[in-house]
């Protein structure tokens, strides 16, 4: 298989991202999301297990690209384990987007933040009322306020995002939507500052990043800053129903995760793996 075999980005600078990644590789860095990019995205996120094709792919990238990472709003651990990641040799998971990191089996980083623990002691009053099925997922460093589950997925979002949002800005947090949840987090760390931080750390020369939800969008604002600094590159969107505005921000557009897989096992293939 040959470099023309990978999918044509849409764009002329993400294009030119792959095309970069494609001619040097070790200089290089793919990063991806977890759920819905990785992994299908489920009612229980605790049932959220990576596609088969996933680790295979990552695993014959590992061996010819210089960094390659999960960028995820879990804590990183549990990316890792329900994700099989920690089969890919090299592989490094940021975790509560870049609050935590996980690579050759250690987690670092800091303890959950004052303003996260207050709004955890706060939220059984906020949603007192909230529609049945609601649900809150305890990421540590984050909660995550679900609606998924409700008989009304949209009609439940709409409810409760504003009182989540008066929460979080009494608190000093960030109240940040997302496919059928919002998430109270501490504001200043994102997807966009961990994607920086890495390509800067690992001196990346080219570097593709694959998200399908709104908390990816600030990593794909990243890779359009580091084009602006002579770094090629390329946001390629998880499509999905749910979250329109990432396929319109990004410069390839595939289809679910399934379209994550096929793309990663088509670069590898270009690279000869």
């Amino acid at each position: 298989m040959t470099q023309h075999d990978v999918t044509r980005a849409a764009t002329p600078e993400g294009q030119a991202g792959l095309d970069a990644l494609l001619a040097g590789p070790r200089r290089a860095l793919i990063a991806t999301d977890f759920d819905g990019t990785l992994a299908p995205i489920v009612a229980d996120p605790r049932a959220a297990r990576a596609l088969p094709g996933a680790v295979p792919a990552l695993r014959r990238l590992a061996g010819v690209v210089g960094t390659l990472a999960v960028i995820t709003g879990r804590p990183a651990a549990e990316a890792v384990a329900y994700g099989g990641l920690d089969a890919v040799p090299g592989l490094i998971v940021l975790g509560h987007y870049g609050w935590q990191r996980w690579q050759d089996g250690e987690v670092s980083g800091p303890d959950s933040p004052p303003a996260v623990q207050a709004a955890r002691q706060a939220l059984p009053d906020v949603l007192s009322n909230a529609p049945d099925g609601t649900w809150v997922e305890d990421k540590g460093h984050a909660l995550a306020v679900h609606t998924r589950r409700t008989a009304d997925p949209e009609g439940a979002f709409r409810l409760l995002r504003t009182p989540l949002e008066d929460l979080a800005e009494r608190l000093g947090l960030a109240a940040e939507p997302g496919r059928m949840v919002i998430e109270l987090r501490p504001p200043g760390v994102d997807k966009g500052t961990a994607l920086t931080g890495l390509v800067t750390e690992r001196g990346a020369e080219a570097d593709l990043f694959c998200g399908d939800d709104l908390g990816d969008l600030p990593a794909f604002a990243a890779v359009r800053a580091l084009r602006a600094e002579g770094i090629a590159g390329c946001a390629v969107a998880s499509a999905s129903a749910e979250s329109p505005q990432v396929a319109a921000a990004a410069d390839l557009v595939v289809a679910g995760p399934e379209g994550i897989v096929a793309l990663l096992t088509s670069i590898a293939a270009g690279l000869g793996t």
